[in-house]
């Protein structure tokens, strides 16, 4: 685990566990959490003999609660920061929801020109586009963010709560089976983070338009989707982001919610296994 400061001062947090000489897999959070969304995938693919590494967003986590860059161009040029401080190479990239979008803003702006990644994967993953405009009419409206930002404003520890007890995980589904552990974990993980990245953050992953970064991946890439997603509905999502992506794979879940990577792990990891050894 350390540090690495970025070019405008920034503290990034990352975690770089097992061998040196292995192939890197590098994972991205989602909104609004930390690295240690990935315990389930780091674990694993550590014990297959891969290097894992993951950091937290500026403004969540242990990284610095700055005031300014919580845009996904930032967040592309931290997460390279990590990458060229470690200097990895040969690297998988994964990124889950809004670590999705920061997957593809790195891969198309720097991971590729640099020659530094072999795939990528986007998990229940925000691209292109989550607002509903008239190009977009598969979006959200931007009413749903508004609503958002009014509550994590108002109360953002009940907010954090609210989600991961409700439609994160689907645990609002009839005859779901829900993990508190996940939720608690999720409210931890979030209130560690700075309120105003958080914020900033909803329009960051909301009103992002990623056509033209999915349009300039070339490495093959993994789109992973749960059809019961309620938080990146998979119509606006996946659904369109497997059309821009020249060498795309789309895998869809029947049933599984936005937070598939903790609830359906035991599912997923051999899948994103399959993939990276394909």
């Amino acid at each position: 685990m350390g540090y690495v400061t970025t070019k405008d001062g920034v503290e990034i947090f990352y975690k770089d566990w097992g061998p040196k000489d292995a192939q890197p897999i590098f994972f991205h959070h989602g909104w609004p959490l930390s690295s240690d969304d990935w315990d389930a995938q780091m674990l694993y693919f550590l014990g297959k003999g891969f290097r894992v590494v993951a950091s937290d967003r500026r403004g969540h986590g242990r990284s610095a609660q700055v005031s300014e860059g919580h845009d996904m161009d930032h967040y592309a040029a931290d997460a390279s920061a990590v990458v060229e401080h470690l200097d990895l190479r040969n690297a998988v990239h994964i990124g889950h929801s809004t670590g999705g979008g920061q997957v593809a803003r790195y891969v198309a702006k720097f991971g590729e020109p640099q020659g530094r990644v072999a795939k990528a994967v986007l998990v229940s993953a925000v691209p292109p586009l989550m607002l509903k405009t008239e190009a977009n009419p598969e979006g959200l409206p931007l009413e749903v963010f508004d609503g958002f930002r009014a509550a994590l404003a108002a109360n953002r520890a009940q907010f954090f709560i609210d989600v991961p007890a409700g439609p994160f995980y689907g645990f609002n589904r009839p005859g779901a089976k829900v993990i508190q552990g996940a939720i608690d974990n999720w409210w931890r993980q979030g209130m560690i983070g700075s309120a105003k990245a958080h914020y900033e953050g909803i329009k960051a992953f909301s009103e992002t338009d990623q056509t033209e970064d999915l349009k300039a991946i070339s490495v093959p890439t993994l789109v992973m989707h749960g059809d019961d997603d309620q938080i990146v509905p998979i119509a606006a999502a996946a659904h369109k982001s497997i059309k821009l992506l020249k060498n795309g794979t789309l895998k869809i879940y029947p049933g599984f919610p936005h937070g598939m990577l903790t609830t359906h792990a035991d599912v997923l990891n051999p899948d994103l296994l399959a993939f990276i050894k394909g």
